[in-house]
């Protein structure tokens, strides 16, 4: 996927994973390209796989969700992580899942209204899905980075 990003398509990102309310025009004005190239680009990388969504981020809290987990999971086996995906993402309060080496099969992020509400997660739903063997959890006290990998811009060498 590398190769198909240029420098324009760099600069583009960088821009947007900034400020995400940017307009085409302004990206435009700051690359020096018309707002047809700018939404032409953005059109492809979503096309490309290289943007991957977009939207507003909520804070769970304004929402009454006043915990954030992280809940390490064992599987029975390790070819089940399709398949306890797949129940996984028929749980609203998980927000991310990721099948992992190491000592969990599966990391899962989530958020919980209070310790009963979390303790129901684990127990009357995590836990009875086929093939978890056990859980570990561990809970979010303050996060304090959120961000998007840099964009890299290479300069060009202008002699």
């Amino acid at each position: 996927m590398k190769k198909d990003i240029d420098e324009l398509d760099r600069r583009i990102l960088s821009i947007i994973t900034k400020d995400a309310h940017v307009s085409t025009k302004e990206i435009a004005d700051l690359c020096n390209v018309s707002r047809s190239a700018v939404h032409q680009r953005i059109q492809r990388m979503y096309t490309i796989g290289a943007i991957t969504g977009s939207g507003y981020y909520i804070n769970p809290k304004m929402l009454g969700y006043q915990l954030c987990a992280y809940i390490g999971i064992t599987l029975e086996k390790g070819n089940l992580y399709k398949a306890v995906s797949a129940e996984l993402e028929k749980i609203p309060e998980v927000v991310e899942s990721q099948f992992t080496l190491g000592t969990y099969s599966l990391l899962v992020k989530l958020y919980a209204r209070n310790d009963e509400h979390l303790m129901s997660l684990l127990n009357d739903h995590i836990q009875e899905i086929p093939g978890v063997a056990k859980t570990e959890t561990l809970t979010a006290l303050d996060q304090r980075i959120k961000r998007s990998l840099p964009i890299i811009i290479e300069e060009d060498d202008e002699e």
